[in-house]
């Protein structure tokens, strides 16, 4: 039997994304009503395929938690001169860099090599580059924020010294550079990241130097689990700062609500980040 819900969700969501980038030109140019400062700094990592959701998602966090100190787009290379132009032209915190310019100089040979491999490899030497001055969030741009995002500001604010990561919902490890099963244990998203001051990443590089086949697509991902469970990190609340695919195979998103701060719309949901984007 054919799943009329799911099918339909899927179909609505390509034709809204559709017309969101045919006209992201024009959606770029409306004024987002916001005053509210939020003391903090973001950089997320994407490329010209991701132009309507990188968009999308820097307005969201505007609209609904507050103007950044700066709102940092690292192009991974493919973004054109256009669109770069057009990414800052959504408010004036917004600024793009690219990549090659970002990454830091002394960066570990093995990072350096997965970077050239991988796509994710790009993610790892973006986030071992940010600089950590005051609270930093790396967001990936397939992530909205909701009005529960003013919760942000409040965590920006807090006197706690670890930084915080979104839960994941499912084990999604390079198995190769895990070591014991106990290290599987509350496993890390590494599409949000809230940064409280700079990370140690010796102990997890070190499995990655010791990797004798080629990095994977899980292989970032697998280092910042183990570098934020290194560095003590703590989770966000999963209630709050959503990552889950419990609602795939239905017509509506069973996440989003006011009450929410974000949610992160990997792919098995992409097509549900298009049902709250309005402009």
């Amino acid at each position: 039997m054919i799943n009329l819900g799911y099918h339909t969700a899927k179909m609505q969501g390509k034709f809204v994304r559709s017309v969101y980038k045919a006209a992201v030109s024009e959606i770029v140019s409306i004024p987002i009503k916001q005053t509210r400062q939020a003391p903090i700094n973001i950089y997320a990592l994407s490329c010209e395929r991701d132009l309507p959701e990188q968009v999308a998602s820097i307005r969201s966090f505007i609209r609904y938690v507050g103007i950044p100190n700066k709102f940092t787009v690292i192009s991974d290379g493919s973004y054109t001169e256009s669109s770069c132009n057009l990414l800052r032209r959504i408010h004036p915190c917004v600024e793009v860099v690219l990549l090659q310019n970002f990454v830091k100089i002394d960066l570990p040979q093995c990072v350096l090599d997965y970077a050239k491999l991988h796509p994710m490899g790009k993610k790892l030497s973006a986030l071992m580059s940010i600089p950590i001055d005051g609270t930093t969030i790396y967001t990936d741009s397939d992530i909205l924020f909701f009005p529960g995002g003013v919760d942000l500001i409040n965590l920006s604010n807090s006197d706690n010294k670890y930084s915080l990561y979104l839960p994941d919902c499912s084990i999604s490890l390079d198995e190769r550079i895990i070591y014991d099963d106990s290290e599987k244990l509350n496993p890390v998203n590494g599409g949000f990241i809230l940064f409280r001051h700079e990370l140690d990443w010796t102990f997890a590089i070190e499995r990655l130097a010791n990797l004798q086949e080629y990095p994977s697509y899980f292989t970032e991902q697998t280092i910042v689990h183990l570098t934020m469970h290194f560095n003590h990190g703590q989770p966000l609340c999963s209630k709050k700062y959503v990552l889950n695919v419990e609602d795939q195979f239905i017509y509506g998103d069973k996440s989003a609500s006011k009450q929410i701060a974000l949610r992160h719309y990997v792919n098995d949901v992409r097509h549900k980040f298009w049902f709250h984007v309005g402009g």
